[in-house]
């Protein structure tokens, strides 16, 4: 799925922004990278989740149809 790349992507990019700006002592720029990388996990997380368990209605009927036809 190329939305939980993306999200996985952008929280990888966040994070290193949120270090570099710690290191700097930036703290307003550091509360803003912060909170965008935890935003991003978030949706990766969820995106990610989404993807594994994909839609269980569909699933099944899916599995119903393959034994019909044996």
């Amino acid at each position: 799925m190329k939305a939980h790349k993306y999200w996985s992507v952008g929280a990888l990019i966040t994070m290193l922004g949120t270090f570099y700006t710690g290191y700097k002592k930036q703290k307003s720029s550091h509360k803003y990278f912060a909170l965008s990388s935890m935003l991003c996990m978030v949706m990766a997380i969820y995106t990610g989740h989404k993807m594994i368990t994909g839609n269980r209605k569909k699933k099944a009927n899916k599995e119903k149809d393959t034994e019909r036809e044996r």
